[in-house]
Formats: structure tokens, sequence, C-alpha cells
């Protein structure tokens, strides 16, 4: 019998035998420890698909923003011919963020940047290059945001940017608190024509949903009577609300045109403040979006919207909150002392004439008269982007710095959600307004404040 000292020492059954064997084990290792990131990139969520998306300017309206995310190949997003341009998803609440993914059509960006940002206005560095190949790039990125955005700084080509998609990919599992503004879409009916209108009621308290009404093609009522609208294809139409009865004058609408598979439509500040209005748009695809007053401009009472407009114009535009109030806050072109005789008739004058623009105030403001056809003129002289670069003068950063500005438009971005809005008639140049359009809409919500 052998001693424990003298026992044989036997090899572990799974121990390799040979040269061969341990090659094997090598390869093996070396493969498993290869596809490591992959299984770690396949853990990760697609955050971006369908949330709403924004840029700094649209080469037409066959190439919008949303495209770059709304998960078809197909479809693009193309910017201006000019550097430098933007995109940016908001992707609904602060996520962890583990990398993103560039698929570029020929226009492709030799130099950009990836940025976060928690408020859509001070922005941290993801990632930078400035020898970028095109393709299909996947970019490592780390950190946290709402906000994700490529911002192009060097084109590759004489023509824009253009994306056929922008994928933001983290770990998710950040669930976004309920949203107690736009309430359960669980029990909107299906429509039967074009697209299922839902209208809320946001007034916080001060009218009950028997005193809040909508008015579309003849119909009027209340959304204690009916919240629904199953509505149909139609070109150029308006849905009215109003407040308190049925032709009061608390009143603002939306417009739209609707077709058999596609929404367009918008918000608008253009002529008037009335009633705090907000859009959702949700279509079958999943593309989901909103524009309009902001949450926190919801939740104050109307004196002091009204109050922190006086507060935030200059001199000459805080008469806008007085002419029609406590109805409505309107806009410098529709107000008597911004039109020929009144006191601020002048306004832009001077600086329009320094980019050989001879126009009246009101007619600049409402981008009227020769104007009328040329919106980037109209854009940036409403902006004070005039005598910048045709680039700058997509960049929202540059917006307003300067009198003679439209403040009435400013205070209206500024209190909107994505600080996009219709503050004047050409307000959709670089992509700010708060239009959208999708097709194979579901449902729109819209939502009615005080």
């Amino acid at each position: 019998m052998l001693t424990t000292a003298g026992a044989l020492r036997r090899r572990p059954p799974d121990a390799p035998r040979s040269r061969v064997a341990l090659l094997v084990v090598a390869l093996l290792a070396a493969c498993l420890a290869a596809l490591a990131p992959t299984q770690a990139h396949a853990a990760d969520q697609l955050l971006s698909r369908g949330r709403p998306a924004t840029a700094s300017s649209v080469e037409n309206a066959a190439f919008p923003a949303g495209a770059a995310v709304d998960g078809d190949q197909g479809t693009r997003w193309s910017s201006a011919f000019a550097d430098p341009q933007w995109l940016q998803v908001d992707l609904g609440s602060l996520q962890q963020l583990s990398r993103v993914t560039l698929r570029w059509e020929a226009a492709y960006a030799k130099g950009y940047r990836i940025e976060t940002s928690t408020d859509a206005r001070t922005w941290t560095t993801a990632y930078s290059t400035a020898n970028a190949a095109g393709g299909t790039e996947n970019v490592t990125i780390s950190g946290s945001g709402r906000y994700v955005r490529l911002y192009g700084t060097a084109r590759a080509t004489a023509y824009g940017y253009s994306l056929w998609e922008f994928e933001v990919y983290g770990p998710g599992g950040t669930t976004p608190p309920p949203d107690d503004f736009w309430g359960s879409t669980a029990d909107i009916p299906a429509a039967h024509n074009a697209v299922e209108v839902k209208i809320l009621n946001r007034t916080n308290g001060k009218y009950p949903d028997s005193q809040v009404y909508w008015t579309f093609n003849g119909q009027t009522h209340s959304i204690a009577e009916q919240p629904y609208l199953d509505m149909p294809a139609n070109s150029a139409g308006r849905m009215y609300f109003h407040l308190g009865s049925p032709d009061g004058p608390y009143y603002d609408f939306i417009e739209f045109t609707v077709g058999g598979n596609v929404f367009n439509g918008n918000t608008t500040r253009v002529d008037a403040f009335g009633l705090k209005l907000a859009m959702r748009l949700h279509s079958k695809d999943g593309y989901d979006t909103e524009v309009g007053e902001n949450r926190q401009t919801f939740a104050e009472d109307r004196a002091t919207t009204f109050q922190r407009f006086t507060d935030a114009v200059p001199s000459p535009f805080k008469v806008l909150a007085q002419t029609q109030a406590p109805y409505r806050i309107i806009a410098p072109g529709s107000d008597p002392s911004f039109r020929a005789g009144g006191a601020n008739a002048g306004y832009f004058t001077a600086y329009a004439q320094s980019v050989g623009v001879n126009a009246a105030t009101s007619d600049i403001f409402g981008c009227a008269a020769s104007l009328a056809g040329n919106p980037d003129m109209c854009a940036a002289l409403n902006r004070h982007v005039a005598t910048l670069p045709a680039a700058q003068q997509s960049d929202p950063a540059q917006y307003y710095k300067a009198a003679p500005a439209n403040y009435y438009a400013q205070f209206w971005h500024d209190n909107a959600i994505n600080r996009l809005a219709y503050g004047f008639p050409y307000d959709d140049v670089a992509g700010q307004s708060s239009f959208i359009s999708h097709g194979d809409p579901q449902w729109l919500l819209v939502a009615v404040g005080w």
C-alpha cells in the first residue's frame, strides 16, 4: 500500500494531453476574448429609435431630422451644404450611454463630435475625430445624457451631412417616470380615417372638461361630451380650442395637412399666443414626438406667463402683452407700434439696410412683401444673424444675441419643448419650428392649457 507521500499525482481528467490540445484551448480563449465586446454590445438597448429628433438645418422637406431615427435605412436626414451642422435626439429621460452607430450616406462627415447634454443647452464632448471615413461607424462613448448630438465640423464632400440612421445605445433600464402630463394612451380608439385625435384638459383646474371646447370642420364639442375626433384627410386645416364657451375670447388653434397616410402639422405663435398648446404624434412604426409649450409653462398660471414675457423682452416688445391682454400676447408685426407711424416703425430699418434689404419693420416680422419669397433672409433678420457667414446662420447658438431681433419669437423658443416654436412665418428655416411630419400616424394628443 502506498503512503500519501508516495501516491501517484494524477493529471485532472480534463487537462490537455498534447501541444495540439493546448493550442486549441488557447484559440478558444482568444475567441472568447474577442467575442466579449460583441456580447456586451448585444446587451445594449437602442435608445434613439422613434425619439424626437431636431437638426440645425435640412436640405429640404424630403430629408427631415426624424428620418435618421425612424429605423428605416431607406430614409435619411440631409443638412444644408455648409459647416457646421448638427443633429440631435431626445431620449426622453437621463440614460446611461455606451455607443453610437452612424450609418452615413455618401455625404459624410470627415470631422465631427458626439456630444451629450441633460438640458439641450450645455454640451459635453463624448467623442471627436477629424479623420472619419464614412460608411457605418461604431463609436464607443460613456457617461450619461438625455440629449445626444452629432456636431459636424467638416464635410467630406461638397454636399451637406447625410445620415441614414443615427443610433444611440445604452444599457437601458432607466424607465422614465409615469407621464402625468399626457396620461394613458391605452384607451385611444383605433382611427377609421387618417388619425385619431384626443384633446386633453391641462388648465390645472381652471376650467372643467365641460368648458374646454374644440372645433373642426363644422363640429364643436366640449371634451366632456366628446374628447376624440377621428380626423379624415384634409388640406390646410385648423382645429380651434376655446375655454369657457364655444366662442369665448380665450382661444387658439393648431394647423395641419393630413393625407391618407401622413400627418403634417404644427402649433403656432406666428399671429399670437392665446392658449398654451402642445401636440404629441405617435405613428404605427413607433415614431413618437411632441412639440409646443414645455411642461414648466403649462404648470404656471396664465398671469405668470404674461409677466414672465414682460420681464424677458426689451422695452419695445413689452406692449405686446398689453394690447390685447388678458386674452392674447400678439406678434410684433400685428401691433400698431411696429407699423407705419408707430413708435417702433423703424426698429429693423438700419439693420435690414445694412444687408441690402429695404423692407418695413412689420414686413420683416411677418416675412411679407419682398421677403415673402426669401425665407432665409427673413429668418436671418428676425434672428439677428443676417451679417454672419451662412454656416453660422444655421446655428441656434447665434440667434437673438443682439438687437434688433424678434424677441417675441425668442421667448416662445425658450419656453417650448426642445426649444422648437413657430415665432414668425419662416421659423422653419434651419429646422427650428414646431412642425412635425410622419407617415402612418396612429394618434395625436393635443393638450390645451390656461
